[in-house]
């Protein structure tokens, strides 16, 4: 684990039961004078790309007025793309993708831009956390998230550091994006390969092959989780981010 670099640590996540449906995001913020803040809100129709962009506008939002640097932790792979790379020909073209459509989700990623480039230039850092790996700030915007999309009732702290139960400052060392292989035809960047996909109905787990039959399980259900699984160590962290003990083999 890492040494605190920044004096604002941001943890966010979204979520969205049925990917459109109803949603939940998350936010935890520790502050420079020694605060935690948490916060959540929800969507009634929705996606998790909303809802992850959601988290990281509202995390910025409350932090406005607060000086220093930020580290914003986040397991979504398309929020930091989007400002690290993406967002530069998107402003370019007037926020238009490179075949002329307007950009999916337009009005929040100006508003993320607009909030992070309020803050002085570099004093925001995009950190990849992967989801479901025991990072305590992480999983805690992932429970506030999937718990206020299915409806739960959530607990929300805000108060002293010494107070709060979690290690917030428990960060991982390597929070860079994984890259991506490059496909044997045309060095093309490819999807990763899954091992298996998992569901979770009724608190009972389900490996699949394909995609499809992973849908066709969760689709339409009230409180379904499903990830795709990179390998099998993937899954069984996967499994224990569920609270599951089960043998799938």
């Amino acid at each position: 684990m890492s040494e605190l670099p920044f004096s604002i640590v941001v943890f966010c996540d979204g979520a969205a039961k049925g990917n459109p449906g109803p949603g939940g995001w998350g936010v935890v913020i520790a502050t420079p004078d020694g605060r935690v803040i948490e916060r959540g809100g929800t969507a009634a129709h929705t996606t998790n790309n909303k809802m992850e962009l959601t988290a990281a506008i509202q995390a910025l939002t409350a932090i406005a007025q607060v000086e220093g640097p930020v580290a914003m932790h986040t397991d979504s792979t398309y929020v930091i793309q989007g400002l690290n790379e993406w967002i530069w020909g998107w402003r370019k073209r007037g926020w238009k993708t490179a075949t002329g459509t307007d950009v999916l989700n337009k009005d929040l990623w100006q508003a993320l831009d607009a909030l992070a480039s309020a803050r002085p230039r570099g004093s925001v850092a995009w950190h990849y956390v992967r989801g479901h790996s025991g990072i305590p700030g992480n999983e805690r915007v992932d429970a506030i998230a999937d718990g206020l999309a299915r409806g739960a009732r959530i607990e929300l702290y805000e108060g002293p550091l010494s107070g709060y139960a979690l290690p917030i400052f428990d960060l991982p060392n390597d929070t860079s994006v994984p890259k991506r292989k490059d496909s044997a035809a045309g060095g093309r960047s490819a999807k990763a390969a899954a091992y298996s996909y998992l569901s979770l109905v009724d608190g009972t787990p389900m490996r699949h092959a394909t995609w499809a039959d992973c849908e066709r399980r969760v689709k339409g259900r009230s409180g379904a989780r499903f990830k795709k699984a990179l390998t099998a160590a993937d899954e069984s962290a996967i499994l224990r981010g569920w609270n599951v003990k089960a043998d799938l083999s």
